[in-house]
């Protein structure tokens, strides 16, 4: 911990009198420094509390060392507010626990995310309504920071709408509950006062929009407010931005879950229709009206994970899309709405021009569309992307066609172009327009544009802070939002709470310009290392041959937090820790890259921010920026290399296809190392080889490239026989020969001149030594570009290899051709339907994907080949990475990581498998841990598909 921790005395108070985990290195702080904005702001230091007490402890040191402090969630804010010069209190790791459920109240901890939270309540019919598109990472402390909305807010109201209490502990260390009923002390009164005192000025100045988020609350405060009900003074605390109190438990109120769905995809031929629309479609009460514009109409489908989605949403080629939604309980009504909205959409002169989406798969696939939209408008490559700073103002939805219209002549004004999407249902559409933040001139033209869009709110009445709260991009034009005295009126409200100004200072009031480039994540200052990839990043623009581009394109956005992911980041879900996130390894990264952390790219924060990375490549698949982490760990191993050399493990390990040949001519003595007592142990002591571990067993009869010639069809596959089922696993390389030929194929091996294997180079790469994993793909492609026969393999760490790392290792057209007749065997069996009729096997079979068949689409094509088997029940197991990893989880120093990983969902569900039923996994790696620690045999696919033949 004393590394972890320096030297400064806050830091070492806050070791010594709490207990919670104490980060303040260079590259801690770094990560840290950023949220989802355009700002940098780097702490002072970070705690991540244990418990509410460690809270108290942290906030009472920090007043007496005149420190500040930023409470903090998930850090996927837009705006700044929680990125500050403070100390910073990541509620995520530990308070994250619902502490009481009853009736329609539930009392949480901050950090519990809305989408823990509705998994919790879900087995009482019930579940907390306000749902921003990060639910399923933004927490429930930063939303009511926030005073989040969703797209649900036309029926349910905001986060203050929708908070009963807060257990709160203010910046002097007393704590208070703020909440309904509840005694007068001196603050209340006082604050009250100031209620009664600025109530005309407040009913003057407070726009009526639904979503007014900017400033304090204080209509809560107004007599007419407490005549009304509405004066529960947590309505004051949410939407403080952390800069009132610290919240130590909420009480949400709860509402019943609508179990049935429908959703109608409306299609627009211009913008200006869809605006028009929206007020008429509103009037049929939907639970939402959502907008996807063309900008992320072309950018979703160029996203491989979305493309297919978005296609089945269109009809023809629309400008812009709404998305109505309506819930209920029973079907009839709700298909009854759906007719309604399509006559609707006839009277408005577009008939036929509605995608109905009434089973639950469609509706959970666009749901995901809607809910990356703002991430999806972030993929665009190169230095200028969509900028929030305007995002979220919000309009009536009488105004809201002329006043898109007029703000899209302010950007053509700039020559910018903006890109649109969001809540039609209530006239807060997040709009972005594309600037560059490295360029001073696109940063003068954004506080130009900043302030002719708020000045044509404020003609319209609107709010100029919808949703995503003020931080540091918003705080500034309070006062011409809503004049001097309430801005006074806002400061004083601080000033009761935090008249020190401990609690997130220059948020909400007393703010920074907006502009201020010091506080950018580009700074005047930015700028990139000389750094020479070792592989190819050219499709990313920008210095390093396109290397920081491509790190750059992580935006904070925080999808890697989720927990509902198909992959990633599975070493964040084991240790909750920023670190061993992509977007922290992103951010370590980037600061390496651009000498803001010592040592560069291959220096101690850049490889050990990258040591839990097992390179699942789920990162590359569903992060919708596309930040493909493990590649990027590639190119850290080799700057690590090319300074310290390579370890002796990692290059034995490397070298493996080289001398595996060998080990199976005599696997007796390859094998002793399981045999003989105390060798595991020395194994570990001398390479770090995890005595625990088995390793997997040289055979004998390793498969031999002879063996992959049969059948007699007219249309030639190429087997590539990698080294894992070459040598440790031949039988599956021998079924798929039999598969392959019963199938119609005439099987010819992969081989190349001499008597050596082809390989792919994966275990080069996992070890960062590039240029000998580059000397095998030339080798494996000179070979293989002989043919233009489909290739197919086995191993999908291996396979994909061919699909993916040729083209960085060796980019150009034969690689890029590869790429596209590479295969594993079920996936190209499935895709050209060619499997024979199979005999029926009376057996369930539950099946795991492999990180590598997930992150290329490649699994459910495993799943569906399997579910051609007669009578065979095929039951997909949800789960992340095996824990395994290749060598990953042999390391001693990774064991425990790596058991947790396997425990998250994929051993459990093994586990609770019958023991008659078949376990399918088709890595390698994925079926040893699967035997290691469940003891239960786990088959290739291609040997279930055998079974059937």
């Amino acid at each position: 911990m004393t590394a972890q921790i320096g030297d400064s005395r806050l830091a070492q108070r806050l070791q010594r009198e709490t207990e919670g985990e104490v980060l303040f290195t260079p590259a801690d702080r770094g990560r840290y420094a950023t949220d989802a904005s355009i700002y940098q702001v780097e702490p002072i230091g970070v705690l991540v509390p244990k418990t509410a007490a460690d809270v108290e402890a942290a906030m009472a040191i920090c007043r007496e060392e005149g420190v500040p402090v930023l409470p903090r969630g998930g850090g996927t804010s837009q705006c700044g507010q929680t990125v500050n010069r403070a100390l910073v209190l990541d509620c995520t790791k530990h308070l994250r626990r619902v502490l009481n459920v009853e009736g329609e109240t539930a009392r949480v901890e901050p950090g519990i995310t809305l989408g823990a939270l509705n998994e919790a309540l879900k087995p009482r019919g019930m579940f907390f309504p306000v749902d921003p598109s990060t639910w399923a990472r933004c927490t429930i402390g930063g939303m009511a920071g926030n005073n989040s909305c969703g797209s649900k807010s036309i029926r349910y109201g905001l986060m203050a709408d929708n908070v009963r209490a807060i257990d709160a502990i203010l910046a002097d260390g007393s704590r208070h509950v703020f909440g309904e009923g509840l005694p007068n002390t001196d603050l209340v009164a006082r604050l009250h006062a100031l209620g009664e005192r600025e109530a005309a000025e407040i009913a003057e100045r407070f726009p009526e929009q639904l979503r007014r988020v900017g400033g304090y609350n204080l209509d809560a405060l107004t007599p007419a407010a407490r005549a009304a009900g509405r004066g529960n003074l947590a309505r004051l605390l949410v939407g403080s931005e952390g800069t009132l109190a610290f919240s130590a438990a909420l009480d949400l109120k709860l509402w019943p879950i609508k179990p049935r769905k429908v959703v109608g995809i409306c299609q627009f031929p211009t913008f200006r229709r869809a605006m028009e629309a929206s007020k008429h479609l509103v009037t049929l009460d939907p639970e939402a009206v959502e907008l996807v514009d063309r900008t992320m109409i072309e950018l979703g489908r160029s996203i491989p994970i979305y493309r297919p989605i978005i296609e089945r949403m269109l009809i023809g080629e629309p400008d812009s899309l709404l998305i109505v939604e309506f819930h209920g309980h029973e079907d009839g009504p709700l298909l009854a709405a759906l007719d309604r909205l399509e006559e609707m959409m006839g009277d408005l002169g577009l008939p036929d021009m509605v995608v109905r989406a009434t089973d639950a798969a469609f509706q959970a696939e666009v749901a995901e569309v809607r809910e990356a939209g703002l991430n999806i408008m972030m993929s665009m490559k190169g230095d200028a992307k969509p900028v929030s700073f305007i995002e979220d103002a919000a309009v009536s939805l009488e105004d809201l066609p002329d006043y898109t219209e007029r703000l899209t002549a302010v950007f053509d004004k700039h020559g910018v172009k903006g890109t649109w999407y969001a809540h039609a249902s209530v006239g807060c559409l997040h709009v972005r327009p594309v600037l560059n933040m490295k360029d001073g001139g696109d940063v003068r033209r954004m506080r130009e544009i900043a302030e002719e869009c708020f000045a044509l709110v404020r003609e319209y009445k609107g709010s100029h802070s919808g949703e995503h709260g003020d931080g540091i991009v918003r705080s500034e034009f309070h006062e011409s939002m809503f004049g001097p005295r309430i801005v006074r009126a806002f400061e004083a409200v601080k000033d009761e709470f935090d008249p020190n100004g401990l609690l997130n200072p220059g948020r909400v009031v007393r703010p920074p310009r907006m502009d201020d480039r010091t506080l950018f994540r580009y700074g005047p200052d930015y700028a990139a290392l000389p750094v020479t990839p070792a592989l190819d990043w050219s499709a990313w623009p920008g210095p390093q041959r396109g290397l920081l581009g491509a790190v750059e394109m992580c935006n904070n956005n925080g999808t890697c937090r989720k927990f509902d992911a198909n992959v990633m980041c599975p070493s964040y879900r084991v240790t909750r820790e920023e670190q061993h996130l992509t977007r922290g390894r992103a951010n370590t990264l980037r600061l390496a890259l651009t000498g803001q952390v010592p040592g560069g790219l291959g220096g101690e924060a850049a490889v050990e921010a990258m040591s839990l990375c097992v390179s699942c490549k789920g990162c590359k698949r569903e992060c919708p920026t596309g930040v493909d982490m493990a590649r990027m760990k590639i190119e850290v191993l080799a700057a690590r290399n090319a300074r310290e050399g390579v370890p002796l493990k990692d290059k034995l390990i490397a070298t493996l296809p080289r001398w595996a040949g060998m080990a199976s001519a005599v696997p007796f003595m390859a094998n002793l190392r399981d045999t003989i007592p105390g060798l595991a142990k020395l194994s570990e002591k001398l390479l770090g080889l995890s005595a625990e571990r088995s390793l997997p067993r040289f055979r004998r009869d390793a498969f031999r490239d002879g063996e992959a010639r049969a059948g007699s069809g007219t249309k030639e596959v190429l087997l590539f026989a990698d080294t894992f089922n070459r040598h440790f696993e031949p039988e599956n390389l021998r079924a798929a020969v039999r598969v392959l030929a019963a199938s119609g194929y005439s099987v010819k091996p992969a081989q190349g001149e001499g008597s050596r294997p082809l390989c792919c180079g994966r275990t080069y790469l996992a070890a960062g030594m590039v240029e000998e994993a580059r000397a095998e793909a030339r080798r494996t492609l000179a070979a293989l570009s002989t043919s233009d026969a489909p290739v197919l393999g086995l191993e999908p760490s291996c396979l994909m290899t061919l699909r993916d790392e040729f083209t960085a290792l060796l980019p150009g057209a034969e690689s890029e051709a590869l790429s596209k007749r590479a295969f594993l065997a079920t996936e190209f069996l499935e895709k050209e339907s060619t499997l024979p009729a199979l005999k029926p096997v009376a057996a369930a079979a539950h099946i795991h994907g492999h990180c590598h068949q997930k992150a290329f689409g490649a699994f459910p094509a495993a799943v569906k080949a399997l579910r051609r088997v007669p009578g065979m029940e095929v039951k997909p197991i949800a789960s992340s990475c095996c824990g395994m990893a290749g060598a990953f989880g042999y390391e001693a120093k990774n064991i425990e990581a790596s058991k947790a990983m396997a425990e998250l969902s994929l051993l459990p569900a093994v586990r609770a498998a019958p023991a008659g039923d078949i376990i399918v996994a088709d890595g390698t790696s994925c079926r040893h841990q699967i035997q290691d620690l469940s003891g239960r045999e786990a088959l290739h696919s291609i040997r279930v598909l055998e079974r059937g033949l």
